[in-house]
């Protein structure tokens, strides 16, 4: 653990953050977490200290929406005016405030972060008559915290209970997430602007957001946010009852939806969750945050071979200018990875595949390329010929009939495998999403 010590000094240090938290969380190991600097306060800077996560945030409410839409207490397709009496926008809908393709504007009406004062909910709601729809829904992505104050209001509504209580008992405490919340408390470290040509480092005013609070008003420690982002992108190891979220509705969330820059192709938003790709198929899923004083990254990791599941990396800093964290908690990942990659677990023989399926396997031609279908963990799978067979498959399950199997993970989720046998019972032929696929290869008329 030496070089992830040094590498944190060095953020540190590079950096000059007056307080910094990191803890990283995997399933194969010990919570790893590591304070440097001061908390600004009476009490001493420790793994419990609390520092503000602004817009990770988010993820919490985007969490709580697909919570009532999955209770059937909403839809994603819905519009805001059906859940809350808005004086314009009300036809926007949740699917394009989660996924920030509204077209809203970035905050709500009136220089908020001028002036710190927030408004409360009622004048919250009439101030959205002022606001400025910038484009056309669905036209590209435009981040809006004004977007998520607005799906608190709707998720409040829903469940009949306010923003912060449907957090707590929703979220947090089924998490274990003890030390995230809304409120400050004397657990909480101070903020900071430090100057960039001294190195004075000024405290920032405590700001409580009100009715903005679902955009950004969380606090927490780097422990539970590690957890927090372990369970986004590996909610089975986490929950593995699945009592917050279905891991399905998870994978839902994570699905981009768009690019936050045309250009540069590093960063997607799914429905409340930023999705990094990265080399080797492997995607980091979380968010970041900043509030006076404080800035934050949260990420989880998914795919990858040295992956142990359950992996998070959360670093928090009391310092509203030290944004090299967040390139450093995707670098620390992979150091965190590289440096203690998970162990090798033994192949070990499986069952063999049932009667029904045995001559299916084997290489199969479609579209005049070739590819070979295996029975793997219960599942008849399919991979591109060539393909190691560490990478993704395609995954069917039978329907009611078991010549029909519907394609559950991979290439061509959701449509379906039927299956043509002769007289014997062997399959001779198959159609993959309609495509015909046979032993030999053919052209699209039959030819050999």
């Amino acid at each position: 653990m030496t070089d992830l010590l040094r590498s944190v000094q060095k953020l540190q240090a590079a950096a000059r953050i007056p307080a910094l938290s990191v803890a990283v969380r995997r399933n194969d190991r010990p919570l790893w977490t590591m304070v440097l600097g001061e908390s600004g306060t009476d009490r001493p800077l420790d793994p419990a200290t609390r520092l503000r996560v602004g817009s990770v945030t988010k993820t919490f409410t985007a969490v709580l929406v697909m919570q009532a839409r999955d209770a059937g207490l909403l839809s994603l397709d819905d519009t805001l005016g059906e859940h809350l009496d808005v004086p314009a926008h009300g036809s926007l809908t949740l699917r394009r405030l989660l996924s920030h393709t509204a077209g809203l504007q970035r905050e709500p009406y009136g220089d908020v972060w001028d002036t710190m004062q927030m408004p409360g909910t009622e004048a919250f709601l009439a101030d959205v008559a002022e606001a400025e729809a910038l484009y056309p829904q669905s036209r590209r992505f435009h981040y809006s915290n004004l977007a998520y104050a607005l799906l608190g209001q709707v998720v409040a509504r829903r469940f009949g209970e306010s923003w912060a209580e449907s957090v707590a008992r929703r979220i947090t405490g089924p998490l274990g997430l003890a030390a995230t919340g809304p409120q400050d408390d004397e657990f909480c470290a101070q903020g900071y602007l430090v100057d960039p040509y001294s190195d004075h480092a000024r405290p920032e005013p405590p700001t409580d957001f009100g009715a903005f609070g679902p955009a950004a008003q969380l606090w927490s420690t780097a422990s539970d946010m590690a957890q927090w982002g372990a369970f986004l992108a590996d909610p089975k190891s986490v929950d593995p009852g699945q009592t917050v979220l279905a891991a399905a509705t998870l994978e839902e969330m994570r699905w981009p939806h768009s690019l936050r820059d045309d250009q540069v192709w590093t960063l997607g938003y799914g429905l409340g969750l930023m999705v990094y790709p990265r080399p080797q198929r492997v995607l980091h899923i979380g968010h970041s945050g900043a509030m006076p004083g404080f800035l934050a990254a949260v990420i989880g990791r998914c795919g990858g071979e040295d992956n142990p599941g359950g992996v998070g990396v959360a670093v928090l800093a009391a310092s509203g200018t030290a944004d090299e964290i967040f390139p450093f908690s995707h670098d620390f990942m992979d150091q965190v990875l590289a440096d203690d990659p998970a162990d090798i677990q033994p192949w070990r023989p499986g069952r063999p595949a049932p009667s029904a399926y045995k001559s299916v396997l084997g290489r199969w031609w479609g579209e005049g390329y070739e590819h070979v279908f295996r029975w793997e963990d219960g599942h008849l799978a399919a991979r591109d010929a060539g393909v190691a067979l560490d990478a993704p498959a395609a995954v069917f399950e039978p329907t009611a009939d078991p010549d029909i199997l519907r394609t559950t993970a991979g290439r061509e989720v959701g449509e379906l495998l039927r299956l043509h046998r002769d007289a014997e019972g062997v399959v001779t032929r198959m159609h993959w999403a309609t495509y015909r696929f046979t032993r030999a290869q053919e052209t699209f008329d039959g030819q050999p």
